[in-house]
């Protein structure tokens, strides 16, 4: 085989693999892309048993009047509040519904860390699920500022992003035309870990009381 000749067959095969290496990365690029979740929820939410989310391996079969077997916005949300490995850190203005409270218990009784923020004043109103959470051992805090804590979100391992409209209530679930965005999206998620962070440290009780009792000194 002559010098030229061999050249040329390695100019060929690194033109092959050069172009092997760009159609590898394309395809994984749109495998992840795939991969990425992103879905939106719209409410009310047609009314169906849950139980078999709280229980999955039981081998109990659940008699309630409500339909069986149907898979609806709410128990979407609810699958989604369910796949905590690490942590969840919740953001929400009102929180009564019983369902979601149910699950926030069963991450805390898996070990999963949870944080919420909540509204002082709506956390304080008959049917609240805050005292609830932690009376449970959830850390919990409460805007000490006068605006509202007005925001609806929960972060998912750091990884995912449940926003929108809707208030962790029966009304807001059941009766309401209410959204939920659920997704992966890196460049969404940053900002609400960021803004949770923030309103964490902002609102903790023990640099409050110290102000307080700083302003009480002079």
């Amino acid at each position: 085989m002559s010098l030229m000749w061999r050249v040329k067959v390695v100019g060929l095969g690194v033109v092959a693999l050069s172009l092997s290496l760009e159609l590898l990365g394309w395809l994984f690029g749109r495998l992840r892309h795939k991969r990425t979740l992103n879905k939106v929820l719209f409410f009310p939410s047609e009314v169906a048993c849950v139980e078999h989310l709280f229980s999955p391996n039981s081998a109990r079969a659940c008699f309630c009047p409500l339909p069986h077997g149907v898979e609806t916005s709410f128990s979407r949300l609810l699958c989604h509040i369910l796949s905590a490995t690490s942590s969840l850190d919740l953001c929400v203005f009102s929180f009564s519904n019983m369902d979601l409270s149910r699950a926030v218990l069963l991450l805390h009784k898996k070990a999963v860390t949870i944080r919420v923020l909540s509204d002082k004043d709506y956390s304080a109103i008959t049917g609240s699920q805050i005292g609830i959470l932690r009376k449970a051992g959830i850390c919990v805090r409460c805007d000490v500022d006068s605006a509202y804590m007005h925001h609806k979100f929960a972060v998912v391992d750091g990884r995912l992003l449940i926003t929108g409209s809707l208030n962790w209530t029966l009304t807001a679930v059941q009766s309401n035309m209410e959204n939920i965005l659920i997704t992966e999206e890196a460049e969404l998620v940053q900002p609400f870990i960021k803004e949770f962070h923030r309103l964490w440290v902002l609102n903790d009780p023990a640099r409050f009381y110290k102000n307080l009792i700083s302003d009480d000194g002079h």
